[in-house]
């Protein structure tokens, strides 16, 4: 199983939430997802999500506490995937490696199709924020 780490980064005001594009190179291309990524053999879950947001975005997370769990079955693949509520700390999002990048209200869940791991945190939101 393959540990990955996201964040829920919503805006000041709490009515929307950053989401990313993969690029549509990469497996579920140009499907939408929470940043994050995978974590490396001796880093913490906080820690790999500070490197990730950081590498895709090219901004500095303060991260809170875990929004929710999820464990997911790909055809090639197992994610045991962890959302942390968080916060951008210094820096704006910059497209360096998503396709596009978007800030939604729980409303508009429907509109975009989201990688299938997601799809359980999303009706959380849903109910928590819609």
């Amino acid at each position: 199983m393959v540990e990955v780490v996201a964040a829920l980064i919503r805006d000041e005001s709490h009515e929307k939430f950053l989401i990313c594009q993969r690029p549509a190179h990469k497996s579920c291309g140009l499907l939408w997802e929470f940043v994050g990524g995978k974590v490396e053999p001796g880093e913490t879950k906080e820690a790999a999500l500070i490197r990730e947001c950081r590498e895709e975005l090219a901004v500095t997370l303060s991260v809170g506490e875990v929004f929710t769990e999820v464990v997911h079955e790909y055809p090639d693949i197992t994610v045991h995937l962890t959302l942390f509520h968080a916060a951008i700390a210094e820096g704006v999002p910059q497209l360096l490696e998503h396709n596009a990048i978007r800030w939604i209200a729980p409303s508009e869940i429907p509109q975009y199709p989201f990688c299938p791991a997601d799809e359980e945190i999303l009706e959380k939101i849903a109910q928590k924020f819609g």
